[in-house]
């Protein structure tokens, strides 16, 4: 058995470290690319969303390698994602590949067919004890993951070298990739905070008087929002302009409240969104619709100079929670851009579309500034401007 999965952004660390812990073969599909689409696009219906088509690009790009079992989550409610797995098990039988698809979900609400799946993807060789341990570790490197990803979000409007950012950035995500030792979770989490303070310490100097810079909450749907490709790379863009991103949802957040219940709540926990969602959207509505709105709220409460919504065309429930969005943006007078990915979406326009978007948001707070401190425009620019 060659165990291959979907490539959504980072979470590709924690599922190779979750299988190599039981000594399984995995075959990690390569970062999400043009070649990636049009490979699931010539597979797919034309409606179907982004992610299923990146998906089955993934799984025929990890066929290249040997990988003959796709390990899929399942979902429930109105979000299609919930029928991913049968619809592409039929479409790659189809089309040739001899995949066993296994689809990890709880059965009319019993646990025991989850278990069994799971079972039957760890092997006979592995107890319980094992398997709850493996489980356990990757999540845990989950967490450090989030702790890295939240760091470099910080430090890219902050740091002058957008380069020595992203360097430290892969490294760190190389770093956790290999480890499998709790210390070594520790220890690179601790590196990657000890480089930016040590460079932050060198331009000290340089940054007295400067603003803090732009914040923007980014949410939506889970896989757009962490998968950089199919984003348009909206966190890197959005660091080099000069603001420093926060997003909805995060690996081990998702992870301990889907996975775990609630038991382990992770480094960002979603398990307060419906609460913060309830004025506007009391009720589930498929996927992370109800999520969406309470994260919108609780930016926005947070202080937040803007919000970015990201979901792949026709996402039922993204569409829902868009259609909610301008009642938050009227409540906290926050502004919400709104970007709507598909397969023919590129980088320039979103990218142009960060840029007017950020413009907005510093024009206002010039404007904000000058009403508080009585200064003029050009005094504001050169204190804080970019």
């Amino acid at each position: 058995m060659k165990v291959t999965f979907p490539h959504m952004g980072n979470a590709w660390i924690v599922i190779q470290t979750l299988f190599e812990s039981l000594n399984v073969e995995v075959v990690v599909p390569p970062t999400n690319s043009k070649r990636t689409l049009n490979l699931g696009t010539k597979l797919s219906p034309e409606s179907a969303c982004l992610p299923l088509k990146l998906n089955l690009g993934n799984y025929v790009e990890a066929a290249d390698h040997g990988a003959d079992t796709i390990v899929i989550t399942g979902g429930i409610g109105p979000c299609r994602f919930g029928l991913y797995g049968e619809v592409e098990r039929q479409i790659l039988r189809e089309a040739g590949y001899d995949y066993d698809v296994v689809i990890l979900e709880p059965p009319d609400g019993s646990m025991l067919g989850l278990f069994k799946r799971i079972r039957y993807l760890a092997g006979t060789k592995n107890s319980w004890a094992q398997i709850i341990k493996a489980l356990r570790f990757a999540y845990r490197k989950s967490v450090a993951l989030d702790r890295v990803e939240d760091l470099i979000h910080a430090a890219r409007p902050r740091l002058p070298q957008p380069k020595e950012t992203e360097k430290l950035y892969e490294d760190a995500k190389r770093r956790l990739s290999q480890t499998m030792t709790d210390q070594g979770l520790k220890e690179t989490v601790r590196w990657v905070q000890e480089s930016i303070c040590e460079r932050q310490w060198e331009l000290q100097g340089a940054s007295d008087g400067l603003r803090e810079p732009l914040r923007i909450g980014i949410i939506g749907e889970i896989y757009t929002i962490l998968d950089p490709y199919t984003s348009g790379d909206v966190e890197r863009h959005l660091g080099r302009l000069g603001v420093e991103v926060d997003r909805s949802i995060y690996i081990s957040g998702w992870t301990g409240n889907h996975v775990f219940q609630g038991l382990a709540p992770g480094y960002r926990s979603i398990k307060s969104y419906p609460r913060h969602a309830k004025p506007y959207l009391p009720h589930f509505v498929g996927g992370h619709g109800q999520e969406t709105v309470g994260a919108a709220v609780k930016f926005a409460q947070e202080g937040f100079d803007g919000i970015i919504q990201i979901f792949p065309l026709t996402c039922m429930p993204e569409i829902v929670a868009a259609s909610i969005l301008p009642k938050i943006q009227e409540a906290y007078k926050v502004p919400i851009m709104t970007l709507i990915i598909d397969e023919h979406s590129g980088q320039a326009g979103v990218q142009t579309r960060l840029e007017a978007f950020v413009d907005l948001l510093e024009r206002s707070n010039l404007q904000t500034l000058q009403r508080e401190t009585g200064k003029t425009r050009g005094d504001v620019l050169s204190v804080g401007g970019r």
